[in-house]
């Protein structure tokens, strides 16, 4: 029997290795694949060619990108062509953004499905392999495979690789606000990424119910789909839309996105690079692209609307497992009427005892609280002994990997030895309070969190467990970890997903999911004679661990420090300074802001728009220099009835990149930019901000303004250069290989400010 148990562990620990190999395919060179196959080092040699440069709007590699895509479609006999307009999109960003376009025609009239990514890289600094240069390369490189079998489809496939996505979605706003194709697209296929590696998740844009596009999904039946309605739920509340979230919102056209998320600290930085791209990441969208290419090209895509909510979750060899949500009453309805059954049988058999029922609690919640606060104050931790890794905006650092592992051994840690101290308590008396808290847990995710749902299916395994435990003195371990599979396949990618997808500083989750995942387990956990030596084996992993993030916690050339730098001269004040978003600055930096740094005040340079409204942390007194300041023009002054209309022409004296216009706290009526007219809810939300105009050729930014005639308005001009490192008039050294800049903030910066009034 302890052989058999020793095997049995074994094979729980094969179980949980498997729940994360069996997400993707493999990847292997595959440069000779058939023609009409999807080729991963096709793809790549698409990946290398787009990313040589930082390709941002407005920068010099952006038209050498799109000229390449256009380029390779058009080796495909595809006819190309572009879309160019001005958008500001939901987001206040204006820019001048240029499509990318090619159809496929099918052979009969219905709707037409519409392959998606974008070819700008984020500003400044960002390569943009990842993001989203392998969604276009999948594209690429799928479209060749399809047109290679010389097979009609029913419906039009289009292409779309949109511009300024990173701006506000603005290229995807252009399409579906704009261009009559928009009006016949039936679905969507978007390639995205938040990262440069691990699985890619499947989410689902819809303003109904999933239902048939679940339904459809399963029918195309990917090999590799990973995909969960609770991760969609949850997508839903953060503020990470893609172009296909304009798709819903303005055209209400339904689709599927798929991005990977894992590296998480390459995101938009100069790391986005060719050789940090995941290759298994790549071939897993190539994976996804070629069936759902080759079944909804001929599907019913006027259909694809449903009432109907399904749940849905991924399993190894079962693929994707849904079902209406219907069901989620029903099955927790059950799974609260077996446990009363339970108990029943329990207490007439003598197996439960009122007093260990309860005894059962104390481990449970101990380690619940234990591990939870653990996980709490991970990142407080984490940044106060590193005040470094601060600078990483993401909140995942390159050594983050190592912090989960650190965090569930001590979390497995604490399980083992808590219910080692309770070992003389039979197991069915200490299964009752895991049973009792996951029908608290089910019962919250049907009525708040119904994407979550699914939660209840491990939940039978456990009854199962636990009816076995009372009618049997010597379980089979087998049975019991078989039992136990099916919670191992669901959550121990939890275990991860959360803390890479949302940060460090959600290592709570991390925490919390590994302590549920082991009252999963403890059925069989319960029979191990070793949980005292295995507390000590995952305690003595902790330490190891923790060893391991120590020694990779530095920052060197294959894990370089995110700094920053700006040169600001404000004209209103006639004061140049240096400054920086850095909380712990490198000697680079420190060499301009030096001893005499000061921290900004609370009004003094207010924080430009950012992904995290990131403060400048410090600054110093600068040199003056001569930067030109743009011409600003007041082309009209009037009053019509109640309202004040003014409109100015913003023109670049220098070669600049951006110019964020701020405001007074002025009502304003209506606002146009460009002949862009901002949304009435933007301008209801946008407390000072004005516009965002991310410039292209140095072009000029024209406001019209209406706001009430006895207001004061006051404009303030925010004008930045990405060219502090190599303008003529600054001798700032080469940044160190031990550092990259800052992404989502303005960073390597010339930044003039000047403030103009109509009282």
């Amino acid at each position: 029997m302890k052989f058999s148990r020793t095997l049995a562990l074994l094979l729980l620990f094969f179980a949980v290795y498997w729940s994360y190999t069996s997400l993707m395919p493999s990847y292997s060179p595959d440069e000779d694949v058939a023609e009409e196959h999807f080729s991963s080092e096709r793809a790549l040699f698409h990946v290398k060619n787009l990313s040589i440069e930082p390709h941002a709007v407005g920068f010099s590699g952006h038209a050498r990108v799109r000229a390449y895509i256009i380029a390779e479609l058009k080796k495909m006999g595809l006819e190309t062509t572009t879309q160019e307009g001005y958008t500001a999109g939901d987001w206040g960003n204006l820019s001048k953004a240029t499509n990318i376009l090619a159809r496929i025609k099918g052979s009969e009239e219905g709707k037409a499905l519409l392959v998606l990514s974008h070819y700008d890289s984020n500003p400044h600094s960002s390569y943009g392999a990842s993001d989203a240069g392998s969604g276009v390369a999948t594209i690429l490189e799928g479209i060749r495979a399809f047109l290679s079998e010389n097979k009609t489809p029913k419906n039009d496939i289009i292409i779309l690789i949109t511009d300024a996505e990173e701006l506000g979605l603005n290229g995807a706003d252009l399409f579906v606000n704009n261009h009559p194709w928009a009006k016949d697209v039936g679905l969507v296929l978007n390639f995205e990424a938040r990262g440069s590696g691990g699985p890619s998740y499947m989410l689902i844009e819809t303003n109904r119910g999933n239902g048939t596009l679940i339904k459809e999904f399963t029918k195309a039946n990917p090999k590799y789909p990973v995909a969960n309605s609770l991760a969609y739920s949850i997508y839903k509340m953060l503020p990470n839309d893609t172009d296909l979230t304009v798709f819903r919102e303005d055209g209400d056209i339904e689709g599927f996105n798929f991005a990977f998320i894992d590296d998480h600290f390459d995101y938009h930085t100069a790391l986005d690079n060719y050789e940090r791209l995941d290759r298994t990441s790549l071939a897993h969208q190539g994976s996804y692209l070629m069936p759902l290419l080759h079944y909804f090209s001929d599907a019913d895509l006027d259909n694809l609307k449903s009432l109907d909510d399904y749940i849905y979750f991924n399993l190894p060899f079962f693929r994707l497992v849904s079902y209406p949500f219907d069901w989620i009453w029903p099955m927790f309805g059950i799974a609260v009427l077996a446990f009363l059954l339970l108990l029943f049988d329990g207490f007439r058999k003598k197996k439960l005892q009122l007093k260990d029922v309860f005894k059962g609690f104390v481990p449970l919640l101990l380690t619940l609280v234990v591990n939870g606060i653990m996980g709490y104050f991970c990142w407080t931790i984490i940044t106060w002994w590193y005040p470094g890794f601060k600078d990483m905006l993401h909140g995942f650092t390159y050594n983050g990997h190592t912090y989960i592992a650190v965090y569930v051994m001590i979390s497995l840690s604490i399980c083992f030895w808590m219910y080692h101290q309770y070992r003389k308590t039979s197991t069915a008396n200490l299964l009752v309070a895991p049973i009792f808290i996951w029908l608290i847990i089910c019962g919250l995710v049907a009525a708040y969190l119904p994407g979550a749902s699914f939660f209840v299916i491990p939940l039978f395994g456990l009854l199962a467990a636990f009816m076995v435990t009372i009618n049997q003195e010597e379980p089979n371990p087998f049975l019991l970890v078989f039992l136990a599979i099916p919670a191992v396949f669901l959550y121990a990618p939890f275990i991860k997903m959360f803390p890479v997808g949302l940060g460090l500083k959600m290592m709570v989750a991390a925490t919390l999911f590994t302590t549920l995942l082991f009252f999963l387990a403890l059925p069989f956990f319960s029979q191990l004679k070793t949980k005292n030596t295995l507390a000590y084996l995952f305690l003595f992993l902790f330490f190891a661990f923790g060893i391991a993030s120590h020694l990779n916690s530095d920052f060197n050339e294959e894990r370089p420090k995110p700094s920053s730098l700006l040169y600001v001269y404000n004209a209103d004040e006639d004061a140049t300074i240096w400054a920086t978003y850095d909380h712990d600055l490198i000697g680079w930096n420190n060499q301009f802001l030096g001893n005499e740094k000061r921290k900004p005040g609370p009004e003094e340079y207010k924080t430009l728009s950012s992904k995290y409204a990131t403060k400048l942390t410090y600054i110093a007194d600068a040199p003056k220099k001569d930067i030109a300041l743009p011409w600003i023009d007041t082309v009209r002054d009037t009053i019509i009835g109640e309202n004040r209309i003014v409109e100015v022409c913003v023109t670049p004296k220098r070669n600049v990149n951006r110019l964020d216009v701020y405001t007074n706290s002025v009502s304003l009526n209506a606002a146009k930019v460009n002949r862009i007219k901002l949304s009435e809810e933007f301008l209801q939300k946008r407390r000072n901000k004005l516009i965002t105009h991310y410039i292209t050729n140095n072009d000029y930014t024209e406001l019209e303004l209406s706001f009430p005639k006895d207001s004061v308005l006051e404009l303030s001009f925010y004008e930045a250069s990405n060219d502090l490192l190599f303008h003529k008039d600054f001798s700032i050294p080469q940044r160190p290989e031990t550092s990259i800049p800052m992404p989502f903030v303005l960073n390597d910066a010339i930044l003039t400010i000047k403030t103009v009034r109509f009282e």
